[in-house]
């Protein structure tokens, strides 16, 4: 590791848990971020900051006015634009030195396996249990670990699946099918600072999987009150009839 990767990293380096060896393995790190709003933005930006060496975007949407409440990453000027390549711009300036690669399409079926395949972790940044699942199903199909959260009005939640690994629970395992709990920010409105909140709590999980330090939220739901600024921690356990998981051999 050069001087200016030292400089650049050394507060985290200065950490026992990370120290060289930790931040090597994040240099060395590949992530998929899907949604690039208002959870993806903070995630992105402290990852990117963080040192994971490459980042995958993911999202078919583009900046809107009503996105710039919440979705920092984007500025007045982006309107119009792709999330991805507004969002892959402000990264690039912020560390020139990692990858950013971008996907606009909607993925489904063999690509959404492919871009799972091809990294390390995911990071569920969406807003719709549809894409939930399927992203859900995908980590299950290719065994790689999902960091998941959602945030609405001024409520927030976390959790880490391994899928297939273990006991670890899946997604599916803690929402069944979803049925009356698809609400959206659109519909019911959400405080901005929320997001940088809850997305902040899925870039530090992150960083503990890559680096394999600290325990992980699995099998644990981290919730935020933030009327009452308050978070409680609940269990949950694999669900043996679950319709994804339970149907594929566990590691």
């Amino acid at each position: 590791m050069d001087d200016a990767r030292l400089l650049r990293y050394s507060r985290q380096i200065l950490l026992p848990e990370i120290d060289i060896t930790g931040q090597r393995k994040l240099l060395a790190a590949s992530v998929a971020i899907f949604g690039l709003g208002g959870l993806g933005s903070p995630i992105a930006l402290y990852l990117a900051a963080a040192g994971v060496g490459r980042l995958v975007l993911v999202d078919f949407d583009t900046v809107e006015l009503s996105n710039l409440q919440r979705q920092i990453i984007h500025l007045t000027r982006d309107l119009g634009r792709p999330k991805v390549e507004s969002a892959r711009e402000k990264l690039l300036a912020l560390n020139p030195e990692i990858q950013v690669e971008v996907e606009t399409r909607v993925l489904d079926g063999d690509a959404l396996d492919a871009v799972v395949a091809g990294v390390d972790l995911v990071l569920d940044g969406t807003d719709n249990f549809p894409t939930r699942f399927g992203l859900n199903a995908a980590c299950l199909r290719q065994r790689r670990p999902l960091v998941s959260g959602a945030a609405i009005r001024f409520e927030g939640q976390v959790s880490v699946y391994f899928p297939g690994q273990g006991e670890s629970p899946c997604y599916r395992c803690l929402y069944d099918d979803g049925a009356g709990t698809d609400e959206t920010c659109a519909q019911t409105g959400v405080v901005a600072p929320l997001l940088g909140i809850i997305g902040s709590v899925q870039a530090l999980e992150a960083l503990k999987v890559l680096a394999g330090i600290g325990t992980p939220l699995t099998g644990r739901l981290l919730v935020f009150d933030g009327l009452q600024m308050e978070w409680r921690s609940l269990r949950f356990k694999r669900d043996p009839r679950c319709p994804v998981c339970s149907t594929i051999p566990r590691d």
